[in-house]
């Protein structure tokens, strides 16, 4: 399905540079047509050309090289956001499940805390590693984790609050008359039936993980990231567009490898949940 789906991207690109203006178009005014040129579209085949050649002129390492050591940093520290986002998702969940207080108390911030812009928090993370210690300061790596997990916990907490309320009433008074506590109820039933709206959740998690590291890497600058190549194969669009792609290239393996990891823990959730709660 995915080389299909990526033949089909790749041909409706080549289809609009072909037939598609070359200095962009405008609707109404307003230009939503983008620039066919090659510096602004170069072709699909130019793009998998540079993949071959060097990075850099007298450097033997090739593009395809140094942007897969660049995606395999970056994809540790998605990793690490979306494990450490996931765990803090899950246990603020049972908190709120188990304290109505803490539910109002805290979901209300949880909420309005999306709306803040990750390139606002990154300068401010740094500045509060820097107040920490001089040598946290110099990890960027852990800022891109910190936006990594801001983002990706959101999610997870709230698929997880919504599936461990969903346990059936009766289901839930059967326990009691078992004299079960609060925490075995959770383990035996409470999570069993929140594993659907789990699922979904650690998706999204999945995809937000990998967005906030990127944007991370370029907006602080992390070295070693695909984010970063980004940011500097971009300065050099304008004499070598093709080598920025590549670059893309590399993020969006990073997120297809994301994804097929939470799809793989999906489905093994779903395959161990009980059946009678299938």
């Amino acid at each position: 399905m995915f080389p299909l789906s990526f033949a089909l991207v790749a041909a409706a690109w080549e289809i609009y540079k072909w037939i598609g203006p070359v200095d962009g178009g405008s609707v109404f005014g307003v230009n939503v047509l983008p620039r066919t040129s090659d510096l602004a579209m170069p072709h699909v085949w130019d793009m998998f050309s540079r993949l071959t050649e060097p990075e850099v002129r007298g450097n033997p390492d090739s593009v395809l090289h140094v942007v897969a050591i660049a995606t395999w940093y970056s994809f540790r520290v998605a990793l690490l956001a979306f494990v450490v986002g996931t765990a803090l998702g899950v246990a603020l969940a049972v908190m709120m499940a188990r304290f109505r207080a803490a539910e109002r108390a805290l979901m209300p911030y949880l909420v309005v805390s999306q709306t803040v812009p990750i390139i606002v928090l990154g300068p401010l993370i740094l500045s509060l590693l820097a107040y920490a210690s001089r040598d946290l300061a110099t990890e960027t790596w852990i800022a891109a984790v910190i936006l990594g997990v801001f983002l990706a916990f959101f999610p997870v907490a709230l698929g997880t609050l919504r599936g461990l309320k969903s346990a059936q009433a009766t289901s839930l008074e059967l326990m009691d008359s078992y004299a079960a506590g609060w925490w075995t109820t959770l383990r035996k039933l409470r999570f069993p039936a929140a594993v659907p709206f789990i699922a979904p959740s650690l998706r999204v998690a999945g995809a937000s993980a990998v967005v906030g590291v990127i944007v991370s890497e370029i907006s602080l600058g992390v070295k070693g990231g695909v984010g970063r190549k980004i940011f500097a194969y971009g300065q050099e669009a304008s004499s070598d567009p093709a080598k920025l792609y590549t670059a893309v290239f590399g993020a969006a393996a990073l997120g297809l490898v994301m994804s097929i990891i939470v799809v793989a823990i999906d489905r093994r959730m779903m395959r161990n949940r009980p059946q009678e709660m299938a």
